[in-house]
């Protein structure tokens, strides 16, 4: 295992560098380029994610019942992927069986396990983005990049993180208190990192490596074994992920049931788990309610989780009204809003704004805004890469809600596509309401949704922007300003309601996005979300220090 670790320690060494900048820096390319991954690379990815279709997966864990297949393409692609069910008692013995062997390794070793795989894993990267777009209906280009480099950024950030937390504990230590007279009292102090039990990381639909990795490689660089329990429709890019490690692992000499797949169509499965009494802590990204179940229930392991929220923008003024409309369409549009930091409701003062092309009006900031979303989406391809397609059956009946409510800004259209005639997708729709229809606004309608809420002045929306991240919670605030005063009164209100703030984008950066190694991805500040993730805090929860000492 040293010899893995010193593979890897320049990687290391420079993640550890990065995060002590915070400036921008990923050692693996977001661009799929033939020049920078190979000519056949793509072809190959691809080809290699549909060879698995129809077949039975190949994994051997401990304790299949059966084989599932539980995936639904949102393109309509058929996937037919046979799983194992395994049962959960097996999986946990299999767990607890595997752990002293990777903790006795140390941290060291585990480091250079989790690197060697994380390597494998960006070798991978085509095949898993082509599982990833198949699985959740992301497009391909945002598919490679948030389901393949830009996940790998936030693993080897965690892993970086957890390096840093285990190297300020000392292995050893020699205490020596004078005794007056006497003879000092001289103890040999030994402190060991151990990992606080096995982790259970629960995926989503939506975005099945970018929110699984940093739970999955924090808890395994820091001496926990780890049960994957994937979104039953998004398996594949867990499947593959779970696959390279154990390879690693049994390359190494150790246990591969030190990382298991959890697969079941059921919920009692997550359920038998998330409450186990050997699961110390659990990673969870999703909806409200089985999160609060959660929180109900597992009450014997630590939960870091994801849930639903409400963003907000805030448009006061703006210098640069043609780009803000640009900026504000694209963060509309991406992947249908599908994204636990899209925008959903747009505040707005009902006497308009000021902005350098002159006064406009509450009416006319919605009609402008909707003019840049159709011509975001006028070119066919430019909207399918874009949009991407539709998860679930239950965001399409959220989005014919919507249809029935306020004022029609922008009406929602579907729109075929070429190569997946079945694939669900929709450009989005926004609705004016009044400030007095919280009842809509403040409840989370995950998907292409879009509320324009006129609010009776600036100062009105500084206060219902900072009630709602405190009620409901919210991943992203947003805030269109020229004046100086009224941005740090934004500011003031951000910090207290624990929400990051993104003042003015009006170029190639959108508020949905947070970059490795330089965004702190989720406050653990307001009802959204309970933990920041891949910070050092995120990761040194996961494991205790236990001393033995002797005298000298």
């Amino acid at each position: 295992m040293t010899a893995l670790f010193d593979r890897h320690r320049t990687l290391l060494d420079d993640a550890l560098r990065a995060l002590t900048h915070r400036g921008h820096w990923s050692p693996f390319p977001e661009a799929p380029s033939p020049k920078v991954y190979g000519e056949s690379a793509q072809a190959e990815g691809r080809n290699a994610a549909l060879a698995l279709c129809g077949k039975d997966y190949p994994l051997d864990q401990p304790g299949e019942r059966a084989r599932v297949a539980t995936e639904r393409s949102p393109f309509g692609a058929t996937l037919g992927i046979r799983y194992p069910e395994c049962e959960g008692e097996a999986l946990v013995a299999a767990a607890l069986a595997a752990e002293p062997a990777w903790q006795a390794i140390g941290p060291e070793g585990r480091v250079g396990v989790v690197l060697e795989a994380l390597k494998r894993i960006h070798a991978r990267s085509f095949e898993i983005a082509h599982a990833v777009m198949l699985t959740t209906g992301q497009g391909p280009m945002m598919a490679f990049q948030a389901g393949g480099p830009h996940a790998q950024d936030r693993a080897l950030e965690a892993i970086a993180n957890a390096w840093k937390a285990m190297t300020d504990v000392p292995a050893e230590a020699t205490w020596e208190k004078p005794q007056g007279k006497n003879p000092p009292a001289v103890l040999k102090k030994r402190f060991e990192v151990v990992g606080r039990g096995i982790a259970l990381v629960i995926g989503c639909a939506t975005f099945p490596t970018w929110n699984t990795y940093p739970g999955l490689f924090a808890a395994l660089a820091t001496g926990n074994p780890v049960i994957v329990k994937p979104h039953p429709n998004a398996v594949l890019p867990a499947a593959i992920t779970v696959s390279v490690l154990r390879e690693v692992l049994a390359e190494e000499g150790l246990d591969p049931n030190l990382v298991t797949l959890a697969v079941s169509a059921e919920p009692q499965l997550a359920q038998m788990l998330a409450t186990h009494h050997a699961v110390a802590s659990i990673d969870y990204t999703g909806g409200n309610v089985f999160g609060r179940w959660l929180q109900t229930h597992a009450t014997q392991a630590r939960l870091y989780a994801e849930m639903a929220g409400v963003n907000l923008v805030v448009i006061e003024s703006t210098d640069a009204y043609a780009a803000m409309l640009r900026n504000l369409a694209l963060s509309l549009s991406l992947y249908s809003g599908q994204m636990c930091t899209t925008t959903q409701n747009l505040l707005v003062p009902a006497e308009g704004i000021r902005t350098d092309q002159g006064h406009k009006s509450f009416e006319q900031v919605g009609s402008d805004l909707a003019q840049a979303i159709d011509q975001l989406l006028a070119d066919p391809k430019v909207a399918l890469t874009v949009l991407g397609a539709i998860g679930s059956p239950q965001t399409l009946e959220r989005l014919d809600k919507a249809a029935k409510v306020g004022r029609t800004v922008l009406a929602s259209r579907k729109l075929e596509h070429p190569e997946y005639p079945q694939a669900e997708v929709r450009t989005p729709a926004i609705a004016a309401l009044g400030v007095d229809d919280a009842d809509i606004y403040e409840q989370e309608c995950f998907g292409p949704v879009s509320y324009l809420v006129a609010v009776p002045s600036r100062e009105a929306a500084l206060e219902i922007a900072e009630r709602s991240v405190r009620r409901h919670g919210a991943m992203t605030l947003g805030l269109y300003s020229d004046d100086p005063a009224y941005i740090d009164d934004m500011v003031n209100a951000a910090r207290r309601a624990r929400v990051a703030l993104s003042i003015n984008l009006t170029q190639s950066v959108m508020v949905n996005q947070s970059a490795g190694f330089s965004d702190f991805h989720a406050t653990g500040g307001n009802p959204a979300a309970n933990a920041a993730y891949t910070t050092l805090a995120f990761v040194a929860d996961r494991f205790v220090v236990v001393q033995h000492r002797r005298h000298a």
